[in-house]
């Protein structure tokens, strides 16, 4: 008698909310302490706050005059850099809450922000959409669109081209390598010590042509991460669509073999719906994956993916737009950052309308 194979299915990670902690304003980057203590968020109103996450207080310990898009606490963990909407990148003393140095990065807003594993360097991409033609085809850069910054020193080590806008930005795990993506859902990748490009690819599958309400592209690749091996990039952000200015676009990653650019895996067929997604994060122990942002139809807007075959692991409807998530360093909670909207203005004052929450791990 032949013999009958039966497909493993993976467990569930037993995501669940077990706590929160308000905030002034939509949180729109994340980070958090190497003990898992400390967590420190940027947030729309400009402002970087420190976060207890037993006592579920924060603190402000600097500000952007613009948005705060990015932060990231350094490796010896009393230095915290923050990116933002004025271009600068500040960086924090954590435990005096004051200024140590400012870098003027851009003359545009920083998109991303990034920190190589090792924490030796930062990266930061920027670049506005103007139309470059009759095709609104993106116009060439004004400045270049990633740099790398020295992070204990905040000197410059490269200028990097790519076409703007380019929204993510990412660091391979041995920091050799750092990859950007952009509004059109071109990837490209550079080798970090002699700025020298190693790959490029593009992907249609992120980007849209405003046909309803406006005609210009929109989207584009709205985060990525390194595989922990460091072979392949996953990707995603929002992208086609229908109609761009909804957001309905697949709730898609894929997975490429970044020396090639050659496509690995994606999103499977029946186990997405629409929204745009902007935040992915690998768990501790490397066996799975989340991916989240916002929901626009369907059943989830945070989802855990196994890494070795992609397959849709656990969704959960989480509410609100999820901008940014980490693990802690054990696996064993999943910290997600939360935009949501705000009331009306009480006696004029606006209530707080963004979130840090705070998931266990099953």
């Amino acid at each position: 008698m032949a013999e009958t194979k039966t497909e493993t299915v993976p467990a569930k990670p037993g995501l669940k909310k077990v706590g929160e902690v308000a905030l002034p304003s939509s949180t729109l980057a994340l980070d958090r302490s190497a003990d898992g203590k400390l967590a420190y968020v940027a947030c729309q109103d400009g402002g970087i706050h420190e976060i207890d996450l037993e006592a579920k207080k924060h603190v402000l310990i600097g500000r952007h005059e613009s948005y705060a898009s990015g932060v990231v606490l350094l490796k010896e963990g009393s230095v915290a850099v923050s990116s933002g909407y004025d271009g600068n990148l500040i960086w924090h003393d954590v435990r005096q809450r004051r200024p140590i140095r400012t870098v003027k990065a851009h003359e545009f807003w920083s998109w991303d922000l990034a920190v190589s594993a090792d924490g030796r360097w930062l990266a930061s991409s920027t670049g506005r959409y103007e139309a470059g033609g009759y095709k609104y085809e993106p116009a060439p850069e004004r400045e270049p669109s990633v740099k790398i910054f020295d992070a204990f020193t905040g000197a410059l080590k490269h200028q990097l081209s790519h076409v703007p806008p380019t929204q993510a930005v990412a660091f391979s795990p041995d920091g050799r390598v750092v990859a950007a993506g952009n509004l059109m859902g071109e990837v490209r990748v550079w080798e970090v010590e002699s700025g020298k490009q190693l790959a490029s690819w593009t992907t249609p599958d992120f980007t849209s042509w405003g046909v309803i309400k406006s005609h210009h592209y929109l989207g584009g690749v709205f985060a990525m991460i390194f595989h922990p091996q460091g072979d392949d990039l996953y990707l995603c952000g929002m992208g086609p669509m229908v109609d761009p200015m909804a957001g309905n676009g697949v709730q898609r990653w894929q997975r490429f073999t970044w020396r090639t650019g050659t496509k690995v895996d994606q999103t499977h067929e029946g186990e997405s719906g629409a929204g745009l997604m902007e935040a992915l994060a690998f768990h501790p122990s490397h066996d799975w994956f989340v991916m989240a942002g916002r929901l626009f139809q369907g059943q989830w807007n945070l989802a855990a993916f196994e890494t070795t075959t992609g397959k849709s692991m656990q969704t959960t409807d989480a509410k609100h737009r999820i901008t940014d998530l980490k693990f802690t360093a054990d696996g064993g909670r999943l910290l997600i950052g939360k935009a949501r909207q705000a009331d009306k203005p009480k006696d004029g004052k606006w209530s707080d309308y963004g979130l840090l929450e705070i998931w266990s791990v099953g």
